[in-house]
């Protein structure tokens, strides 16, 4: 398959931009990720014109909009951040990124819970958020944005490189065949993703891909873009996923024979106990779909959303 472009703070690439003159290499995006993305680096703090190694810079102020100022001289390398960024982020609109992963804790790059220091002093707020990447996210809403940090819990992890995948089909299909009946199809292929994510936005969104036409369709698009990436930010949880697989075994109620119905109802009910991973029920399931050229079941991305060599379906 075609790698996805992410964004990505540079140092966790291994490349050596940190204050100190040391990275961060995460060995799980390169190794592991980097094996289905590609990644476009970006360092905020070397790019908007400070060297290597450089004196360390904290937030203070007011965390909604607070300062980025060096610990020991308090020089204030705000309004240089935001201007280099402002730059940057027209630059990376034509990158066609699907995804950023940021370095958590940074100033510049901080995704959430970044220190912000009282310029009178006392104990720092854990409420900040980066300034480059506020600013990313305040520009590009529905791209998945997420901390390398939180990449090590299972849940977390799977639920933002599902969303990347997601929103590169989303992406390809504009650029593919950008009309009404395609919008229609996509809707169709994501519906059980979205209904695992939240069964709100699945309704939601199925009324938006419905009311496109000819004249209205770019409204509908983003209106539908907002309503599906919403969602998907959304927890897919063991009772959300087992109303699903129910919803799919429906799709087998006159092909399974008895035992076999009941071999997959004793499946899903033990997944729903938690007492073994989601992949069981699906691949038992993904077994039926082709025993029975099950055409519409076939498309759905919910039986795979992603490479099955990511393994992000194989916890409990």
């Amino acid at each position: 398959m075609k790698k996805i472009k992410i964004g990505i703070s540079s140092c966790l690439l291994g490349n050596k931009v940190r204050f100190d003159g040391q990275h961060k290499y995460d060995p799980f995006i390169v190794e592991t990720l980097g094996g289905f993305m590609d990644f476009t680096p970006v360092c905020p703090e070397v790019e908007c014109g400070l060297t290597v190694p450089r004196e360390a810079m904290r937030l203070t102020g007011d965390a909604a909009n607070p300062r980025l100022v060096t610990i020991k001289s308090g020089i204030d390398h705000t309004e240089k951040m935001q201007s280099w960024a402002k730059d940057k982020l027209k630059v990376l609109a034509q990158d066609d990124l699907c995804g950023f992963i940021f370095k958590s804790r940074s100033p510049s790059s901080g995704m959430e819970r970044v220190k912000v220091y009282h310029e009178k002093g006392g104990t720092p707020q854990k409420t900040g958020v980066g300034i480059f990447a506020r600013m990313f996210m305040e520009y590009f809403p529905e791209i998945p944005a997420e901390e390398e940090g939180r990449l090590y819990d299972p849940v977390l992890r799977e639920n933002f490189i599902e969303r990347i995948f997601v929103y590169h089909r989303w992406k390809e299909m504009l650029s593919n065949e950008n009309t009404v009946n395609r919008l229609i199809r996509f809707h169709t292929q994501q519906k059980l993703i979205i209904m695992a994510h939240s069964p709100i936005h699945y309704r939601e969104t199925g009324k938006i891909a419905a009311s496109a036409t000819k004249d209205n369709l770019k409204t509908v698009q983003m209106n539908y873009l907002k309503s599906m990436m919403t969602g998907l930010k959304m927890t897919a949880t063991v009772k959300k996923n087992f109303n699903v697989l129910q919803h799919i075994l429906g799709y087998f109620k006159k092909d399974l024979e008895n035992a076999e119905k009941s071999e997959m109802l004793e499946v899903m009910q033990t997944y729903k106990d938690g007492l073994i991973p989601l992949i069981v029920p699906v691949t038992l399931l993904n077994h039926y779909v082709l025993k029975f050229n099950q055409h519409y079941l076939r498309e759905q991305f919910y039986l795979h959303p992603h490479p099955i060599e990511l393994k992000l379906r194989n916890h409990a």
